[in-house]
Order: C-alpha cells, then sequence, then structure tokens
C-alpha cells in the first residue's frame, strides 16, 4: 500500500493529486467451445467436475468467468487497509455500511507469490478478489522480454490450481507519470508488449480464471496523453477499470470525472468499465459525492461496479470521515441496483 501512497503524494506535490485521484483471448467464447468440446463437458462453476463424470475419470475444467464480467447487479467494491493479512477489517467495513463487498482489492508487488490463501478466504466470504500488480522495480522492457518468465509462469500455475476466479490489473495508471512504469520511464508500446506477454504466459499454463482489468487513471490530469496507445487490444482485456477520485479541487460530478476517459476509451473498445479505484475527499462535499458516484455507476449500463479506497492518507478518504457521509453511504449501498453474488452471478 505504501506504493498508492507515494503516488498520491506525487501527484499532490505537483497539483494533480486531487484531480487524479490503476494472442486470443483465454476467455473468448470460441475458445471456450472448443476446451469444451475437446473435454465433453461443460466449463466448471464451482470448481468441481460436471456431467457427473468422476474427478478421476476427467480434469476439473478451469472456472468459467464468464457469468462475472457483466453481471446483472453492479459489484460493491472496496480496498481496505490490513486486508488481505486478516479478514476482520472486511467484516467491519460491512458492518460499517450495511452491506458485505463483492469485489475486494489489495495490492502486491512484482515477485510476491499468489495468495491463494487469501483469494480463497475473500471467495469464501462471497466476494471476488481484485490483485492490483505492480513492477515497482523491473521495467517493462525486461518483463516483455521475457526476464521473469519463471515468476509469471509460477505465478499462473498457482492461479490455475486454485481454480477461483480473480480480477488482476497489471501496472495500473500507466497513462500518469507517478509510477516507476508510468510515462517518465516507459513507452506505450513497452507497456502494451510487456501486458501482452504477461497474458501470454497465463494463456499459455492454462490459467483462464483471470478476468484481465486495464486500468488508466482519469485523463483530467494528463489530457495531451492518448489511451489508445496504451491499449493491448480486445481479446487482452475483460474489463478497463478507470480510476479517479472526487476531491476539492477539480472534477467532482461523473459527468466532468468519468464521462471525458470513458468517451475517448469508447473511441477503441467497448469492454465494460469498472470504477477500479474511487473516494471523495473528506469535507462538506462528501455525502453529495456518494450520491453522485452511486447513482452514475447505476445509470451507465456499461459500468459494472466500482471500488472504494477506503483509507485515511494524506487526505481522509474513508467513507466514515464524517457521520453524514458514513449515513448517505450507507443508505445508498442499500440500493437495489448493488450487490453480486459472485457464486452465482
Amino acid at each position: 500500500m505504501t506504493s498508492r501512497i507515494r503516488s498520491l503524494a506525487a501527484a499532490a506535490a505537483v497539483g494533480l493529486l486531487l484531480t487524479v485521484t490503476a494472442g486470443c483471448s483465454t476467455f473468448s467464447s470460441s475458445g471456450r467451445e472448443k476446451y469444451q468440446h475437446a473435454e465433453g463437458g461443460q466449463p466448471s462453476v464451482s470448481g468441481t467436475p460436471t456431467d457427473g463424470a468422476k474427478a478421476s475419470a476427467k480434469p476439473v475444467l478451469p472456472y468459467d468467468i464468464r457469468p462475472l464480467l457483466k453481471p446483472e447487479k453492479k459489484y460493491f467494491g472496496v480496498s481496505l487497509p490490513g486486508f488481505p493479512a486478516s479478514m476482520q477489517p472486511l467484516q467491519k467495513y460491512a458492518s460499517l455500511v450495511g452491506k458485505k463487498p463483492d469485489l475486494v482489492e489489495s495490492y502486491a508487488a512484482w515477485g510476491d507469490q499468489f495468495e491463494s490463501q487469501q483469494v480463497q478466504d475473500t471467495w469464501d466470504y462471497g466476494a471476488l478478489s481484485f490483485i492490483a500488480w505492480e513492477p515497482m522495480k523491473e521495467s517493462l522492457a525486461d518483463i516483455a522480454a521475457g526476464k521473469d518468465d519463471a515468476y509469471i509462469h509460477q505465478y499462473a500455475q498457482s492461479v490455475k490450481e486454485l481454480n477461483l476466479p480473480v480480477a488482476i490489473s497489471f501496472a495500473h495508471e500507466m497513462n500518469g507519470f507517478w509510477y516507476p512504469w508510468g510515462t517518465k520511464k516507459a513507452t506505450p508500446q513497452q507497456f502494451v508488449s510487456a501486458w501482452k506477454h504477461v497474458h501470454d504466459v497465463f494463456a499459455d499454463e492454462g490459467a483462464t480464471q483471470v478476468i484481465w482489468v486495464w486500468s488508466p487513471n482519469v485523463i483530467a490530469p494528463m489530457k495531451s496523453v492518448r489511451l489508445k496507445p496504451f491499449w493491448p487490444g480486445d481479446g487482452y482485456v475483460d474489463w478497463v477499470g478507470v480510476i479517479g477520485y472526487y476531491a476539492l479541487n477539480g472534477p467532482h460530478t461523473y459527468k466532468t470525472l468519468y464521462d471525458p476517459t470513458m468517451d475517448e476509451v469508447r473511441g477503441f473498445t467497448k469492454k465494460p468499465f469498472v470504477i477500479a479505484e474511487t473516494a471523495s475527499e473528506g469535507g462538506q462535499r462528501k455525502p453529495a459525492d456518494i450520491d453522485d458516484l452511486f447513482r452514475g455507476t447505476a445509470k451507465r449500463s456499461d459500468v459494472v461496479g466500482f471500488v472504494w479506497f477506503d483509507y485515511n492518507k494524506e487526505t481522509d478518504w474513508r467513507v466514515d470521515s464524517s457521520s453524514t457521509a458514513a449515513a448517505e453511504f450507507r443508505r445508498q449501498a442499500a440500493g437495489k441496483p448493488y450487490g453480486v453474488d459472485v457464486r452465482k452471478p
């Protein structure tokens, strides 16, 4: 989480913090149909064999993540301090807001092992794990060249073995300058090459349980940086994870904060959006920001949900930074559009 703190601090130093704030698809219909035909069964949605086949007779098919890509209801997501080391912060948050989160984001440094138990515990709780994978010390060029392939293969193997869905965002906010993989240290071409290489290694391992989340920062602070050069292609992405925060300065409505970025993205893909990171800065306007976020996400059929960044760092992004904000968040969370049963999407 220190990386997120550093990025926010860096943006603040240049006056941008409050305006920003992360081959064939292995999940294509044709790919799954070919797999299904070869195995003579249906893709598993429970981690167990289908068609009454015994485990000893046929291999367990990969978890079919397609129903999770655009469920009928909206994801009610969160990122919390103390998670994934413990499930208690998640339980405490659910009690505070009156609804269990169904999408829980955490941050992993490049080189970290896949936390199978955390993903399992989150799934058992009723939520989908969302991992922001951060290559802090390795260059995108080296990753694309295959210098970390042993690590990527090991990570992908662990994902495959667990056979549960997980969302992964690799090198988020690549259109910004505050991360080592950002515009000051890497080119769009290097980002695309690294993204495709990582994805292709997962495909080679048969780790098809990943929802790949391509996560640019909102374009407001970097209007001259176009997004299309960073796009790996529809076959490599499942969700577009827009990152943007409601702050006291800068854009502070759904229309001004998110729509310009979404409009630009719609120029090259129709993939669903998820608000991959958001929150509102503490202040009198916070209840209105919360209302705007819930209503704006509910209105757009192409946005599958949001993840609230519930931290008190540099500024108080937490939902309970005030009693009025907490009351409004709880009221909005009770709304019918929100709440996905990830195990029965």
